[in-house]
């Protein structure tokens, strides 16, 4: 893994953050989620209408129009292929060049997506498919500070106070909620960077819910930028209802 490190190393080290190019990012979006949570009766989440329009759709066509985005790889469940296929017509999404079935959890489904990004690909962005919400200028965002940084999460500074208590539920500490920040997506990497975090993982059997995870333990360092409270992931019904107003706030119904 050393070449690769030293490789991704040596990008960084001649990359100036003023440069304008834009390398060429895969978008990685991830639409093959159970969605137990959301409830059976209401159908599976991500092809739920938000104003209209399926929740992935949304996000796709988001991705779709971002000037930083060079091809999209959509990964779903097995029996949903078809589906997004049909959306790909339908609401002429040029920008995906592959539909792919996903794997026994969202790990293995990034994985199978990472798989088939191009060769040309220097940098990778991943995202959930509910979460619909996202903006142009959030991607923009996170994907400049990962040319800067190699590594960049879209995150929400909390708000909250936070408590961390024991299994019994008695509080044991009280972190500084100014150093607390909730990961949310895109999160974007140096393809060469995720690759060697990716396949760390596999080889030493880790599953971790958030990919930026697999590339802080193998000693990258991952930066957050800031995309404030709206880029909600639709998770319970009530999600949609939320959604739809922030939609109705833009004008974007």
């Amino acid at each position: 893994m050393s070449s690769v490190v030293n490789k991704i190393t040596d990008f960084l080290r001649v990359f100036s953050p003023k440069e304008q190019r834009r390398y060429f990012t895969s978008a990685i979006i991830l639409s093959a989620g159970s969605g137990e949570r959301f409830g059976n009766e209401n159908g599976r989440k991500q092809f739920y209408d938000i104003a209209g329009v399926p929740a992935v759709v949304r996000s796709i066509r988001t991705f779709e129009a971002s000037e930083y985005i060079h091809e999209i790889i959509l990964v779903t469940g097995k029996d949903d292929v078809e589906r997004c296929e049909v959306y790909k017509k339908e609401y002429s999404l040029t920008k995906i060049s592959k539909i792919l079935p996903g794997g026994a959890d969202r790990q293995a489904s990034v994985k199978i997506g990472f798989d088939a990004i191009s060769p040309d690909a220097r940098f990778v962005a991943i995202h959930d498919g509910v979460r619909c919400l996202v903006t142009e200028d959030i991607i923009k965002s996170t994907v400049r500070a990962a040319y800067e940084h190699g590594a960049a999460v879209a995150a929400e500074k909390c708000r909250d106070t936070i408590k961390r208590a024991s299994p019994a539920g008695v509080v044991e500490e009280s972190p500084d909620r100014n150093e607390i920040w909730l990961a949310k997506t895109p999160q974007i990497f140096l393809s060469d960077m995720y690759r060697a975090a990716v396949y760390t993982a596999e080889n030493d059997h880790v599953r971790a819910t958030d990919d930026s995870m697999l590339v802080e333990r193998i000693g990258f360092k991952v930066h957050v930028v800031d995309c404030g409270s709206e880029n909600i992931k639709i998770t319970v019904p009530i999600d949609v209802q939320i959604a739809e107003a922030i939609l109705k706030a833009r004008g974007e119904e």
